[in-house]
């Protein structure tokens, strides 16, 4: 029997944000049984912890979607780092405590905040420079395939691009929130169009927002790892932040975003996100927020 947690990530209370479970220490479990308990779970991530390969990091995680392992995901990191502190796992020195992860893109820096020993706030850095992927398909095909009219995508500066930050994402800007709202993934256009794309998963945004504060409203989906759709994506939330910053203008070297996602699926995510720049070029990415505990328990790994 293996122990398992889980835990809303990027809200203040339980049952908003984006679900995820973490089996803290998943040394004892068979390799070909992970898949399947990820599967069981059909959360859009469930994470297995094991020790650093590198000990001067701090733990070592396998992230699986319910039907692939992927190599960097946001609110994974976020919520085991929050889980971790919250066990006792990683010990919290003061105000700030800084760890390292161990994932497939390589080491993720992640602090975390706290106040008298608990984690109130945990934040990642990406751990690879924004890359731009090739040409996506036409506007037209990204609008249909979204069930939206042509007039509701951005252009010119604003059109679609695909982004990585180690997950690689189509960014599509929206002219507003209600058509965030309508869109909706027809399947059969996302396969002819998309499944094979260097970016098959899809984020939608536009500069309108429900929240005081937020800047971004946000939906994604992401069919390849069998998400319909995500309440709350860091992953994302990196490659959106690299989009917007290399579209401001000149002078801004420190770029903050509120990001609102999963409203319309009753799970409303807050994220948020900071940009380092250095003379336009990208210098540095994060993405934090907030997580609560929410269930224990321990689940066989064999029949």
């Amino acid at each position: 029997m293996h122990r398992f947690l889980t835990t809303d990530v990027f809200t203040d209370r339980i049952f908003g944000g984006n679900p995820l479970a973490v089996f803290p220490d998943a040394t004892a479990i068979p390799e070909s049984a992970l898949q399947p308990l990820a599967r069981e779970f059909n959360l859009s991530e469930t994470v297995f912890v094991y020790p650093p390969a590198d000990p001067q990091h701090t733990r070592r995680l396998r992230i699986f979607t319910p039907t692939s392992e992927i190599p960097f995901a946001g609110h994974p990191t976020v919520g085991t780092a929050f889980v971790l502190a919250s066990l006792g796992d990683i010990l919290l020195a003061g105000a700030e405590t800084r760890i390292i992860f161990e994932e497939g893109v390589g080491p993720v820096p992640v602090m975390i905040r706290s106040q008298d020993g608990a984690p109130t706030f945990a934040q990642l850095t990406a751990a690879k420079a924004p890359e731009i992927g090739p040409p996506p398909p036409s506007r037209s095909t990204i609008a249909e395939m979204l069930s939206l009219e042509l007039s509701d995508l951005g252009g010119g500066t604003w059109a679609p691009q695909p982004v990585s930050c180690g997950l690689p994402f189509l960014i599509v800007p929206l002219k507003d929130r209600d058509a965030v709202a309508r869109a909706r993934l027809r399947m059969d256009l996302w396969e002819s169009s998309l499944r094979a794309y260097w970016a098959p998963d899809v984020l939608i945004f536009a500069r309108d927002v429900q929240k005081n504060g937020s800047a971004i409203r946000a939906r994604m989906f992401g069919p390849v790892h069998g998400i319909v759709e995500d309440p709350a994506t860091g992953s994302a939330a990196t490659a959106l932040g690299a989009y917007l910053a290399h579209r401001e203008p000149p002078g801004s070297e420190h770029l903050r975003y509120v990001m609102e996602q999963g409203f319309e699926m009753g799970r409303p995510s807050i994220l948020e996100i900071e940009v380092d720049r250095h003379d336009h070029d990208i210098a540095a990415i994060r993405v934090g927020g907030r997580a609560v505990m929410v269930a224990e328990g321990r689940m066989r790994s064999n029949a």
